[in-house]
């Protein structure tokens, strides 16, 4: 069950936010009915995604399913087709059985590049298609710096939300436009400013490390930018210019992919990033989380949690998970492309099938439990393992956890406590040891997708 021995490589892989990744999708011959899909699932204790894929400006490194602009009402057309996902996928998940959402979160794209009363419509379709009860489970919304107006947090805020994640990734004006993303920090406080006003529990800011000509120095000044703010957590990412993104167009996927010096730059910065956290009272939840240590828990998904089995995923860019299927719609990142998925979707009628995705099986999904769990500064339980496959990692996968030990990535304490963790090493490496854990099929099916 191991997977065949991968050198150590660059330390900056691949951001292993899901598992199988989307490119090791495929078109469904059978075209599964979804309610022969969920028949036997568990379904009291889900997760729900919506997703809306508009933005008002792409980002240079940006590699996610999301268009500028929503041109002739299509924000409206785009909502109608939500809408009927909704009903169709409800009625799929059945009345045999209890149907109750644990979390929800509203993702992109930008969810609030919609009006204050399309967000409105969107949460009835959370709400009164699918049955979510925003106010009292955990809701985390995302948001940009121009579009966190005062009238649409209101409407999230009145909803229920509980957490709101903004991406700055810079409050360095000369950084920003250096990542393709122009903003003026005057609006990003304002936005921020804006954000606490709401009163909306948890505040995440995203941040960015490894833009060309950062320094420690201009690091540390966003760090602090941020920490004025208090946010309840704070997610640092390393840059990666990914191809057909607007960075990669600008030839710098060419140079900087092969160049050692800004795997060393990231690097430093991380640690350098991260050891000013924990200075200032964060907890470190994963490589790119951290969480202040006097936060309210809202009792939300960690970073990875939508890997886990029973997640209801709407909008053309979303992904559901049954235990046995990964699916969703098809996939682009070139822009013509996206907006050709986008129309074909506010088009459908008939959402009660799965068109696009992946079957896991038991080798499967003890790769997805383990790389889930121990890229989690906590790791994984062996118990929880053992209790769920029967088996110990150290079975399943011993020349990985053997290569990954002999590099210093375990932590070799954590065995007493029943452990299987992540030395602050080997959390600094996660975007390296995370795809040395992708199976071979889903490797080769990654490698033969054609790119669009």
């Amino acid at each position: 069950m191991s997977t065949t021995a991968v050198p150590a490589t660059r330390p900056y892989r691949s951001y292993v936010y899901a598992y199988p990744h989307k490119t090791a999708y495929r078109p469904l011959a059978d075209r599964p009915a979804l309610r022969e899909l969920w028949a036997a699932e568990r379904k009291d204790a889900l997760s729900l995604y919506l997703h809306i894929p508009f933005c008002e400006v792409r980002c240079g490194f940006c590699n996610l399913f999301t268009r500028i602009g929503a041109p002739d009402e299509l924000t409206t057309r785009y909502l109608d087709a939500l809408d009927r996902q909704a009903i169709a996928v409800r009625e799929a998940l059945g009345d045999e059985e209890p149907v109750r959402f644990a979390a929800a979160a509203f993702g992109g794209g930008t969810p609030t590049f919609l009006t204050a009363a399309e967000l409105e419509r969107l949460c009835d379709i959370a709400e009164k298609r699918m049955g979510a009860d925003l106010r009292s489970v955990p809701l985390s919304v995302e948001t940009s710096p121009s579009t966190a107006t005062a009238d649409r947090l209101a409407v999230l805020a009145d909803r229920g939300t509980t957490r709101i994640s903004i991406g700055v990734q810079s409050f360095v004006e000369a950084e920003a436009r250096a990542a393709v993303r122009p903003q003026r920090r005057a609006d990003v406080e304002a936005a921020l400013d804006r954000i606490r006003d709401a009163r909306i529990p948890v505040l995440n800011i995203d941040l960015i490390y490894g833009i060309d000509g950062q320094t420690e120095d201009s690091w540390r000044a966003s760090l602090d930018a941020a920490l004025g703010w208090r946010p309840e957590e704070l997610y640092l990412y390393p840059l990666y210019v990914r191809p057909l993104t607007g960075l990669g167009r600008l030839g710098a996927d060419s140079e900087a992919a092969a160049d050692a010096a800004w795997d060393e730059q990231r690097l430093r910065l991380y640690r350098a990033g991260r050891d000013h956290l924990l200075a200032h009272g964060y907890e470190q939840v994963s490589m790119r989380m951290f969480r202040r240590a006097d936060a309210p828990r809202t009792d939300g998904p960690d970073d990875y949690a939508c890997q886990t089995d029973g997640m209801i995923g709407l909008g053309c860019g979303a992904r559901s998970y049954t235990t046995k299927l990964h699916y969703s719609f098809d996939y682009a990142v070139e822009m013509r492309e996206v907006r050709a998925i986008i129309d074909g979707y506010a088009a459908t009628e008939d959402f009660s099938r799965a068109e696009v995705g992946r079957y896991v099986d038991g080798d499967e999904a003890r790769r997805r439990h383990l790389l889930q769990s121990v890229l989690q500064a906590e790791g994984l339980c062996l118990a929880d393992y053992r209790e769920r496959f029967g088996t110990s990692p150290a079975d399943d996968f011993p020349l990985d956890l053997a290569r990954f030990e002999a590099r210093g990535w375990l932590d070799a304490s954590a065995g007493a406590s029943g452990l299987l963790r992540l030395s602050p090493e080997g959390l600094a490496h996660s975007d390296a040891l995370g795809p040395e854990l992708f199976s071979p099929g889903v490797r080769a099916a990654m490698a033969a997708y054609e790119l669009k």
